[in-house]
C-alpha cells in the first residue's frame, strides 16, 4: 500500500508526486504519457524561458524519479473505489494500487472522479482551494476542475496544493515544502550517496 496513489502523469499529477514524495509520503503515480504537454511550448511558465513541451516533461519525470517516485509509465488508472484504508485504483496492468490518499491529474477526463461519487459543479469536479474533493481523502488538480484554464504552471500548483494538503493532514499541522540553500546540499548530497 502506498500513501498516495497519483492517477496522471502530466504537470499536476508529477508536482503532487514530487511534492508528496520529497516530504515523506510514499506516492504512485499512473503516467499513459497522455498529457496535452507533448502539444505544447512553453513561453509562459516561470523560470523556463522557452521549452518544447517534450522536453519540459522528460525534465520533470527525470526529477520526481529522482526522489524515488514510484512511477508506473504507460499504466493506466481504469477505475477507482473506495475502502475502509483509502483507495484502491485499478489499472489497466497486473496490479492494483492500494492508497491513502487519492490524487486525480487526467486532465479534462472525468470518469474516474464521476465513477467515485465527487460532486460536479457543472461539468468541472467541484473542489476547494485545498484541491479536495466531496470524498474524503481524494483530490482533483487542473482542467478537471478548471474551465478553460488548461496552463501547464496552473496544473502543476494544483497538484502542489493537492500534496500539501496531504502532507499537511497526515503531519496534522499546515505542512509548508520551503527549502534554504544548505538543504541543497543535504538532499542531493544524500541521493548521490544512495546510488
Amino acid at each position: 500500500m502506498t500513501d498516495v496513489a497519483i492517477v496522471g502523469g502530466g504537470p499536476a499529477g508529477l508536482s503532487a508526486a514530487l511534492f508528496a514524495q520529497k516530504n515523506g509520503l510514499d506516492a504512485t503515480v499512473l503516467d499513459t504519457d497522455g498529457t496535452w504537454m507533448h502539444k505544447a511550448h512553453l513561453f509562459n511558465y516561470p523560470g523556463i524561458g522557452s521549452q518544447d513541451g517534450s522536453a519540459f516533461m522528460e525534465n520533470l519525470r527525470e526529477q520526481v524519479d529522482s526522489f524515488g517516485v514510484d512511477r508506473r509509465q504507460g499504466v493506466e488508472g481504469t477505475g477507482v473505489e473506495s475502502t475502509d484504508d483509502g483507495f484502491v485504483v485499478e489499472t489497466d496492468g497486473d496490479d492494483d494500487v492500494e492508497a491513502t490518499y487519492l490524487i486525480l491529474a487526467t486532465g479534462a477526463k472525468r470518469d474516474l472522479a464521476e465513477a467515485l461519487g465527487c460532486e460536479f459543479d457543472g461539468d468541472l469536479v467541484d473542489v476547494g482551494v485545498t484541491m479536495e474533493t466531496s470524498v474524503e481523502d481524494a483530490y482533483a488538480t487542473g482542467a478537471m476542475v478548471r474551465a478553460e484554464e488548461w496552463q501547464a504552471v496552473i496544473s502543476a500548483g494544483d497538484g502542489a496544493a493537492a500534496a500539501l494538503n496531504v502532507l499537511s493532514k497526515t503531519k496534522g499541522e499546515n505542512y509548508h515544502d520551503f527549502n534554504v540553500p544548505a538543504d541543497a546540499d543535504a538532499v542531493f548530497g544524500a541521493m548521490g550517496d544512495e546510488e
